[in-house]
């Protein structure tokens, strides 16, 4: 069957690769997008979308644009947010009002033009700390870190007698434990999606992504995912920036396995009512990840090791993705080794302004990192 598909934040990096999966699948397919320029630079018309995707230029948070893109529209996935822990932080107004209150725009118009399918992008930053073991091997789902007072306080979280917690990977009942204000609103437009679709006769499904990477990421955004940001760096001859020692562990997705996992949720009957991990099964130190990207981009250059912790950032979150495998098929299927290379070939023939040290001032003005 073939349905007309919107996706708000369309023309945005991971919203390009869901058209294009969208597309291959046979459905018809309209992007709802406002390009702003902390994403899309100067530009005023959506770029590098297929051609076949109707594009419609507009802000989530007006509902005259909203009422004009789900027109005809069978199922929608959405996309349109703020992305950035960092930023979160300070620019409140502006991360509440674009994804709290555009979802709750979004879900206005729905009320009277429903569709069949509503899959909505969460975040695994909703789970704070994520899973640990302790050293009698009980699983912790409260981990909280403690601030460090000295240099040789551990980055890592301890358990109640001094003992180090080992991460382990997360799933998707672990109860959420919101540190910024990006995870905050990332989980408003999570239960705003399950709680209305099924009000209003429609079928919700929500995605927590975890860290997306590949061809076409903003790399002039300081505040995209962290592969891009380095990838910035090394492309201008400068050392990726790390904060804390660089041990924390992460999961790195790339984003034709993202869109597969879209794809899923927009078809797959066991999806509805659903909360799913996407990510690739495999965690990472992100130290060893900018030496991977260093090397695959023929940039022998070391990170730079801030020793500094941003706050609103979490030390360890691993995806377990055993749920979206078993009930919906997902596999995923790109290597990283293949994916860095696939990167640093669309980096090489990029051009990036490196404003990462200008988003750092920012924070550490505002006591934003410590």
């Amino acid at each position: 069957m073939t349905d007309t598909i919107l996706i708000t934040g369309g023309a945005g990096f991971i919203g390009r690769y869901v058209a294009r999966a969208c597309l291959e699948r046979g459905h018809r397919v309209r992007v709802l997008d406002s390009l702003i320029e902390q994403v899309h630079g100067d530009k005023t018309q959506a770029d590098r979308l297929d051609p076949d995707v109707e594009v419609v230029v507009g802000d989530v948070r007006d509902e005259t644009a909203v009422l004009k893109a789900l027109k005809g529209a069978t199922k929608v996935v959405h996309l349109a947010a703020e992305v950035g822990v960092g930023q979160s932080m300070y620019a409140v107004d502006r991360y509440v009002s674009v994804n709290d209150y555009g979802t709750a725009v979004l879900f206005q118009q729905l009320i009277d033009n429903p569709v069949e399918r509503v899959v909505v992008a969460s975040s695994m930053s909703i789970y704070g700390e994520g899973l640990y073991r302790d050293a009698d091997g009980r699983i912790m789902e409260d981990v909280v870190r403690v601030p460090r007072t000295r240099e040789d306080d551990p980055w890592d979280p301890l358990d109640a007698q001094g003992r180090a917690l080992v991460p382990v990977p997360t799933l998707e009942w672990k109860k959420p434990a919101l540190a910024s204000v990006y995870a905050l609103s990332k989980y408003v437009q999570e239960r705003l999606t399950l709680t209305l679709c099924p009000a209003y006769g429609m079928k919700g499904v929500a995605l927590r992504l975890w860290n997306a990477y590949g061809p076409g990421q903003a790399l002039s955004n300081p505040y995209t995912g962290v592969l891009a940001i380095f990838a910035s760096r090394l492309h201008n001859g400068q050392p990726p920036m790390i904060f804390e020692d660089g041990q924390q562990r992460r999961d790195f997705v790339h984003v034709e396995d993202v869109a597969q996992a879209f794809v899923l949720a927009l078809e797959h009957e066991k999806a509805p009512g659903g909360v799913f991990n996407v990510g690739s099964g495999v965690d990472r130190t992100v130290s060893e990840v900018a030496e991977l990207l260093a090397g695959a981009m023929n940039r022998p250059i070391a990170p730079e090791i801030a020793g500094k912790a941003r706050i609103g950032d979490i030390r360890h979150c691993i995806a377990d993705i055993s749920k979206i495998q078993q009930e919906l098929g997902y596999r995923p299927k790109k290597d990283f080794s293949e994916g860095l290379a696939e990167l640093a070939e669309w980096v090489a023939h990029q051009e990036a302004k490196d404003l990462v040290q200008e988003a750092r001032k920012e924070l550490e003005a505002r006591g934003l990192v410590a």
